[in-house]
C-alpha cells in the first residue's frame, strides 16, 4: 500500500502541471486531458498560421523582379521583369545605370499590371574602367533590393 501513495502523488503532480499548462479549469483527470487536447489542437492550428505566414513572405520574397543582363558589341542588353507592378524601381535602375557609368541608348519599360523593362546600355566614352555584363546585373539586383527594403513594394 505504500507504493501506492507516492504513485499517485506523483499522478496528482503531473495532472496539476498538465492543467497549468494549459490554462485548464477542469478538477477531475478526464476533464484535464479533454482540455489538454483542445490545447493542442490550438497549438496546431497556430503553427499551420505560422507555416502559411512563412510560406508567404517567402514567396514575397521570390516574387522579386528577375534580371538578366547579355553582353552585346557595343554595350549590354538588360532585362529587368515582374509579374507585378513596382512603382518606383525604374527610378531605382536608372539610378543604378549613372552611377555604373551606362548610358541608356534605347529602352522599353512597361509599368501597368507588371513591370518590365528592356533596354540598351553603352558605356560612357570617358569612362576609365570597363564593366562587363556580371558588374551591371549586380548593380541592378542591388538597386532592387535597395528599392524593396526602402518600403516600395507593393504588397
Amino acid at each position: 500500500m505504500s507504493s501506492r501513495k507516492p504513485k499517485r502523488a506523483a499522478s496528482s503532480k503531473t495532472f496539476q502541471r498538465l492543467r497549468s499548462a494549459t490554462n485548464s479549469n477542469a478538477v477531475n483527470k478526464t476533464s484535464i486531458i479533454v482540455d489538454a487536447s483542445k490545447y493542442i489542437e490550438e497549438l496546431k492550428g497556430k503553427v499551420e498560421r505560422l507555416q502559411q505566414d512563412v510560406a508567404t513572405s517567402s514567396d514575397q520574397t521570390s516574387a522579386l523582379p528577375m534580371v538578366t543582363v547579355e553582353t552585346l558589341e557595343n554595350g549590354f542588353l538588360i532585362n529587368v521583369f515582374s509579374e507585378r507592378n513596382c512603382p518606383g524601381l525604374l527610378v531605382s535602375i536608372l539610378q543604378a545605370f549613372e552611377q555604373l557609368g551606362l548610358d541608356v541608348l534605347d529602352a522599353s519599360v512597361s509599368c501597368s499590371d507588371n513591370f518590365r523593362l528592356e533596354a540598351v546600355g553603352g558605356e560612357n566614352q570617358g569612362q576609365e574602367e570597363s564593366i562587363d555584363a556580371q558588374v551591371v546585373k549586380q548593380a541592378v539586383l542591388q538597386a532592387i533590393r535597395n528599392w524593396s527594403t526602402e518600403g516600395n513594394e507593393q504588397d
